[in-house]
């Protein structure tokens, strides 16, 4: 193998890298965000507009996380 196509393996490890483990994050937060957002719904169904509202904030700022996550992937394919 040549230098430049060892080069461009590791720009291919390092984006799918990237992109995977930045996933694994976003994805457990949102699965107990929610979860936890369901049971408090389901034990005070009063309060469900407060929860969703708060929910949906959260949801945005963890999905944010997976976002960079991928930015990076893409830097690393084309730029790097």
């Amino acid at each position: 193998m040549d230098a430049e196509a060892a080069k461009e393996l590791g720009k291919l490890l390092g984006a799918g890298l990237s992109m995977g483990l930045g996933a694994i994050g976003p994805g457990v937060g949102l699965g107990i965000m929610i979860g936890k957002a369901l049971e408090s719904i389901a034990r005070q169904p009063e309060v469900a507009g407060d929860v969703r509202t708060n929910m949906f904030i959260g949801i945005g700022v963890t999905e944010a996380v997976a976002l960079y996550a991928f930015v990076v992937a893409l830097i690393l394919i084309f730029v790097a």
